[in-house]
């Protein structure tokens, strides 16, 4: 079987014979660039500067050198501008990061470094208006900055917290049309993110893209906003998902046919012991359009849909099955009832289970090279039952992960294989 045989019969529910890998194929399933750099080196590939392709969580590209070696199974294609509103097709620059370490970013991301030793970024690398995400002298990421101006409840507009979700303009289309021709005879899965599908995603309220962005732009003023302007929140939710539909078709006749899994939303409902919002909540005010979302997509096109979540969220996994999700990613197994065993019984057979495959904030940051092993290995054989598996750590590698408990992890995940 090809790679994206494998991935589409375990997505199928069927046992593929192993369990299929994705290591980078969108911004919730990669490595920081640090540890991109220092895995390339633990392998002996020759020196070069990673590509940074989303510059918040400054992730790393796995390119084809890398991707070849761990035996990826998934081929990614990011949206066309990042965060920041930058476009990826463009002249890339090398910058030197608070670390010391040499990356490529695009050319007109404009870093400045102040003089308490950060790095600041700008909207659309416009630096004529303040900067939208610092990154701390200590820092390893970018943080938005809040630039949320005075809100009236009395003139509350939908259109403010819609700036950057328009039409899809003919320049991305030409982007999609041609990564569509680049993977369409890939014999690996492909996974996209188009963008503007997100509802509520706290990531993208602060809208670093913007240069001077209004309506509901704080993060606490947002998980607010939920319960005391629920009904604002609906008006941004239905007018964001016929926007999204539109440019979903266009996409799709763009050449959209070629792409396997489409990254849908990276919405948090859970946090470490409990969840951000009630169930009632959820399937009041997001369910909806989410069902929305995924009826035309099912109706339509042969895409799977993938659904982020971090956190404590099994009492919300019935709810995104019903509203037709068919994989759930990171499924982070540190969190409160999210026991493997438990979850992979109970709805193994509904969803896909992209991720798990070793906690990130523990094991495979401070566990030995055995601990790493161990519960790799144990997750295989849990998750990896009759399939409906994808193999991912829970989120994204830190960049101070030990590079031998990153090693060990794909020694362990490949010696289940065999």
């Amino acid at each position: 079987m090809t790679s994206k045989e494998k991935v589409l019969a375990s997505i199928d529910h069927r046992d593929p014979g192993v369990i299929p890998l994705d290591i980078g194929g969108c911004t919730v399933t990669g490595m920081h660039c640090l540890a991109v750099e220092k895995l390339r080196k633990y392998y002996g590939l020759n020196y070069k500067p990673v590509k940074v392709f989303e510059p918040i969580q400054m992730l790393g590209e796995v390119d084809e050198e890398l991707k070849s070696l761990l035996e990826v199974d998934v081929d990614g294609i990011i949206a066309p501008k990042n965060k920041f509103g930058i476009y990826h097709d463009t002249v890339w620059k090398e910058f030197r990061t608070l670390w010391g370490q040499v990356v490529l970013v695009p050319e007109n991301l404009n870093i400045i470094a102040v003089n308490d030793g950060s790095h600041l970024i700008f909207p659309e690398g416009d630096t004529s208006v303040p900067p939208s995400a610092k990154m701390p002298s200590s820092g390893y990421y970018f943080d938005p900055i809040i630039r949320q101006v005075p809100i009236d409840d009395t003139a509350l507009n939908v259109e403010d917290n819609l700036e950057e979700f328009k039409i899809i303009p003919e320049r991305d289309l030409e982007y999609w049309k041609y990564q569509f021709n680049f993977v369409r005879n890939s014999k690996r899965a492909v996974i996209a993110g188009f963008g503007g599908t997100a509802l509520g995603d706290i990531a993208n309220v602060p809208a670093p893209g913007l240069k001077n962005p209004k309506g509901i732009r704080d993060f606490t003023e947002w998980y607010i906003s939920v319960e005391s302007r629920r009904d604002y929140i609906h008006q941004i939710f239905e007018r964001q998902t016929d926007i999204a539909l539109q440019n979903l078709k266009s996409i799709y006749n763009a050449g959209g046919d070629s792409v396997d899994v489409i990254y849908v939303c990276g919405t948090d409902f859970g946090t470490q012991t409990s969840t951000f919002c009630s169930v009632e909540t959820f399937q009041e005010l997001y369910a909806p359009y989410y069902r929305k979302l995924n009826n035309w997509i099912h109706r339509n096109t042969k895409w799977k849909t993938f659904k982020h979540s971090c956190g404590a969220v099994e009492s919300f996994i019935p709810r995104f099955i019903e509203c037709g999700f068919d994989i759930l990613n990171p499924v982070q197994i540190s969190a409160a009832g999210m026991d493997p065993e438990n979850i992979k019984k109970k709805y193994g057979d509904q969803i896909v289970f992209w991720g798990g495959g070793v906690d990130t904030q523990g094991v495979l940051a401070f566990g030995t090279v055995d601990d790493v092993r161990k519960q790799v290995l144990s997750n295989c054989r849990i998750f990896g039952e009759s399939g409906g598996y994808i193999f991912n750590t829970v989120h994204n590698i830190q960049p101070n992960v030990p590079v031998k408990n990153i090693a060990a992890m794909i020694d362990a995940f490949k010696d289940f294989n065999k």
